[in-house]
């Protein structure tokens, strides 16, 4: 009982944490970062840390936020802890994107905010500040519920409370890192969404049916209702489900190269539709809405 109350009050800290380490917008004034315990320290004094959920970097969002960086500076302080036994070292707990981004910047400083935390709480403020901000794909954010219940025995009820998600999405999100390795591999790669990923997990051959998927951008209501039919039945209804046509496929591609982001559409014969822009973060959302602003 104890432990369960400390685990509790642990996730409310970290969401008080990461609320304080979000809400200021701007970091220009030296006196007013000292006062909140912020201060800027040489880029090459941080370090990533090797136990970060987020694995996946992509190479255009992070030339995105080095062009915003070069701009406008670092609006977000990183959050660290020290490294033990060395002086002028960080590992980086939140914030290595920025880091990346910033070296490609060439800053030679950064704003950093250094917390003594110790490897669980590391790590959950890493999963919490990353699924905030939906920057972990649904394999890495499984992944890293997977290794707090392996490494500090978490059950799936106690991380759903400390993450503020439902044990439910926590169970579901856990089950995709089942699923067979070439259909992860397109789900990390962005050519499956998590909702396809889960209806592919009661579908009686979900690696066959996720190349359907792909080839023929299928929905996620399509995949849903191939996956209720028998293997034989939905193998037939796969081969009858229509591709999209080649006007549609390159239109998506021209959106898509103008945008720089993942871009779906989907016309009916009718004539309405709809169009769906995949973001991976908050400053990809910003330039969207940006833009359509502009016009």
């Amino acid at each position: 009982m104890a432990e369960e109350q400390g685990r509790k009050r642990l996730g409310r800290g970290l969401a008080a944490l990461m609320g304080d380490v979000s809400a200021d917008a701007g970091f220009s004034d030296r006196d007013r970062e000292r006062a909140r315990g912020l201060k800027r320290v040489p880029i090459a004094f941080l370090r990533p840390n090797p136990r970060n959920p987020r694995r996946t970097f992509a190479e255009a969002d992070l030339e995105d936020l080095a062009n915003s960086i070069r701009e406008r500076g670092v609006f977000q302080p990183i959050l660290v802890r020290p490294v033990a036994g060395e002086t002028e070292a960080y590992e980086i707990i939140a914030g290595e994107r920025r880091w990346r981004a910033s070296q490609r910047a060439g800053l030679h400083e950064v704003p950093i905010l250094v917390r003594e935390v110790d490897d669980r709480e590391a790590l959950e403020i890493a999963i919490i500040e990353n699924v905030q901000r939906a920057d972990l794909n649904a394999l890495e954010e499984g992944g890293g519920y997977q290794q707090l219940m392996n490494e500090f025995a978490y059950s799936q009820s106690e991380l759903a409370q400390v993450i503020g998600k439902s044990r439910s999405h926590v169970a579901n999100t856990m089950r995709l890192l089942k699923l067979p390795e070439r259909v992860k591999e397109h789900l990390a790669e962005g050519r499956l969404t998590a909702g396809h990923a889960r209806a592919l997990l009661t579908a009686p051959d979900p690696e066959a049916l996720a190349e359907t998927i792909v080839a023929k951008g299928l929905t996620v209501r399509d995949a849903e209702a191939l996956a209720q039919k028998p293997l034989g039945d939905a193998v037939k209804a796969a081969a009858k489900a229509q591709p999209k046509d080649p006007d549609t496929l390159a239109l998506e591609r021209r959106l898509a190269d103008g945008l720089g982001l993942t871009v779906s559409l989907a016309h009916r014969a009718t004539g309405a539709g709809e169009v769906r822009i995949r973001y991976a973060s908050l400053e990809q959302l910003d330039e969207i809405c940006r833009r359509l602003e502009q016009g």
